[in-house]
C-alpha cells in the first residue's frame, strides 16, 4: 500500500487496529439492527424496535462512559495499557463470536422464543460495544506513544481511512457476495458475525506486537487507589483549563450527531421500509469513499488547520439531520450515505488529534483520553436515547389518534406508524449538534486566542 510510505512501523501497527475494529462498526452496528428488527417482529410488542435498539445502545454507552475515567487511569500505569487493551478487545471479540449463533436459533415458533433470542441479541450487542469502546480508550491513548505531535492529525486520520478501506469494506463485501449467490440470509449473518470476530482479533495482533507504551509512570504500591482518588483532581484541572473544557463540551454535542447517525442509520431506514440490500450497498459505498475523503481531510487540514476541517464536518452533519427528516426513498438514503462518507472519518480522526494536542501532560494521556471518551460516550447515550424517546412518543400519539394500541394495531398499521414517527426522532438530534456548533464556532476560538494556542 503505497499511501503508507512515510509512516513508521509503530504508526502502521497502531493504525491497523482501525482496520481491525471497523469490522465491528459496519457489521455489528449496521447489520445487527436489521436482524434484530426481524426478530423483534415476532415478539409480543413489536411497535418500536427502533426505540428498543436506541435504549440498548444508550445502556452500553452509559456503562463505558461511567467507567472511562477510571479505565484511563489504570492505563497510565506503565505496562498496563496494552494488557487492558487486550482484555477489552478480547471481551468484544468473544461477544461477537457468540452473536454468530443467534441467527441459527428458532425465533419464529412463538413470541416467547422470539423474546428470548431478542434479549440475547441485545445482551451480546451491549457487551460487544463495551469491549469495542473500552479498548478504544487505550487505543486512543497509544496515539501519544507512537507518534509526535506534529504528525498526530495525519496518523489519526489515516487510521480511520484504513478502517474504511479494510475492516469496513471487506467483511461487508463478503456478506453481500454470500447473499448474492443465494446463501440463506440467516446463514449469511451467522457466518459474517464469526468472520467479524476472527477479523477483529487477527488484525489487532500488530498493535499488540509492535506498539509500546512510553508514557505513564512505573507502578508503585498504592498507585491504583491514589489514581482513583485523583480523578476528582483531574476533573478540576480540566475545568480550570478553559480551552480544553470548551473543546470537550463542544465535542460532547457535535459528536452526538456522528455517533447517532452511525448507530441508527439502518434501523431508521428499516422503519421507513427501505430495502435492506439497497441500504447495505449504500453503506458499502460509504466505506469505499471513506479512505479518499480521509486522505482529502489530511491534505485540507495541513493547509487550513484541523479546527477548520472539524468545523466543516459539523456543518455537514447538521445538514444530514435536516436531509434525513425528509428522506423517504432509497435513492435519498444513497445520497445521505455519500454525505456521511465525506466527513464521517475526518471529523472523528481530527477531533481525536486535536484533543491530543491540548493535553497538558503526555504521561497522563490515558487519564485524559478517558475523560475525552466519557464525553464522547455520554453524547452517544443522549443521541440514540433521544431518537428512541421522541420516536416512541410520536408513535404512541399516532396510535392514540387512531384509537389503537400496540396490541390492537395490525402489522401494516405498525409499519406505517414507525415510518411516520422515525423522522421526528432524527430531527431532534439537530438541536444537540447546534449547541456543539455554537461552542465550537463562537466560544472555542476566543479561549484558544486567550491562551495563544493554534490547533
Amino acid at each position: 500500500m503505497g499511501f503508507l510510505k512515510g509512516y513508521t512501523k509503530q504508526e502502521i501497527s497502531w493504525m491497523m487496529y482501525d482496520w481491525a475494529n471497523s469490522a465491528h462498526s459496519v457489521i455489528v452496528v449496521t447489520l445487527l439492527p436489521i436482524f434484530f428488527d426481524s426478530v423483534a417482529g415476532y415478539t409480543a410488542d413489536s411497535v418500536s424496535s427502533m426505540s428498543t435498539w436506541g435504549y440498548a445502545t444508550s445502556i452500553a454507552m452509559a456503562i463505558v462512559a461511567l467507567a472511562a475515567p477510571f479505565l484511563g487511569v489504570f492505563g497510565d500505569i506503565r505496562g498496563m495499557r496494552k494488557r487492558l487493551f487486550a482484555l477489552f478487545m478480547g471481551v468484544g471479540v468473544v461477544a461477537v463470536a457468540l452473536l454468530s449463533f443467534t441467527p441459527l436459533m428458532d425465533f419464529t415458533s412463538s413470541t416467547a422464543a422470539a423474546g428470548r433470542v431478542a434479549g440475547l441479541i441485545l445482551a451480546l450487542y451491549i457487551v460487544s460495544v463495551i469491549g469495542f469502546d473500552a479498548s478504544a480508550i487505550y487505543y486512543d491513548a497509544f496515539l501519544t506513544d507512537i507518534t509526535t505531535e506534529d504528525r498526530m492529525d495525519r496518523v489519526s486520520t489515516m487510521g480511520y481511512g484504513l478502517g474504511y478501506i479494510g475492516g469496513s469494506t471487506i467483511p461487508l463485501v463478503i456478506f453481500l457476495v454470500m447473499n448474492l449467490v443465494g446463501i440463506p440470509m440467516l446463514t449469511c449473518l451467522a457466518v459474517i458475525f464469526a468472520v467479524t470476530a476472527v477479523w477483529w482479533l487477527g488484525f489487532s495482533l500488530p498493535l499488540l506486537k509492535n506498539c509500546r507504551q512510553t508514557s505513564g509512570k512505573p507502578y508503585e504500591k498504592g498507585d491504583v487507589g491514589r489514581s482513583i482518588r485523583g480523578v476528582g483532581a483531574t476533573i478540576r484541572e480540566i475545568i480550570a483549563n478553559k480551552p480544553m473544557l470548551v473543546y470537550i463540551l463542544a465535542y460532547f454535542f457535535y459528536i452526538d450527531g456522528v455517533h447517532t447517525v452511525i448507530s441508527m442509520a439502518t434501523t431508521y431506514g428499516t422503519n421507513l421500509g427501505l430495502d435492506s440490500t439497497g441500504m447495505l450497498l449504500a453503506l458499502l459505498l460509504v466505506q469505499v469513499l471513506g479512505l479518499p475523503f480521509c486522505l482529502l481531510y489530511i491534505r485540507l487540514s495541513a493547509r487550513f488547520g484541523a479546527r477548520t476541517m472539524v468545523g466543516v464536518g459539523v456543518c455537514v452533519y447538521m445538514f444530514i439531520c435536516v436531509f434525513a427528516f425528509f428522506m423517504r426513498s432509497l435513492w435519498q438514503f444513497w445520497l445521505l450515505a455519500v454525505l456521511c462518507a465525506t466527513s464521517q472519518g475526518g471529523i472523528q480522526a481530527l477531533s481525536r488529534s486535536m484533543f491530543g494536542k491540548l493535553l497538558p501532560d503526555k504521561d497522563r494521556s490515558g487519564e485524559f483520553f478517558g475523560f475525552f471518551d466519557i464525553f464522547g460516550k455520554f453524547s452517544s447515550i443522549m443521541g440514540p436515547a433521544l431518537v428512541g424517546f421522541v420516536s416512541a412518543v410520536v408513535a404512541d400519539g399516532m396510535l392514540c389518534a387512531q384509537g389503537l394500541t400496540a396490541a390492537t394495531a395490525t402489522a401494516e398499521q405498525v409499519d406505517a406508524i414507525n415510518a411516520a414517527s422515525g423522522p421526528y426522532g432524527i430531527l431532534s438530534v439537530l438541536l444537540i449538534i447546534g449547541v456543539g456548533a455554537v461552542l465550537f464556532f463562537a466560544v472555542l476560538p476566543r479561549t484558544l486566542k486567550e491562551k495563544h494556542l493554534d490547533i
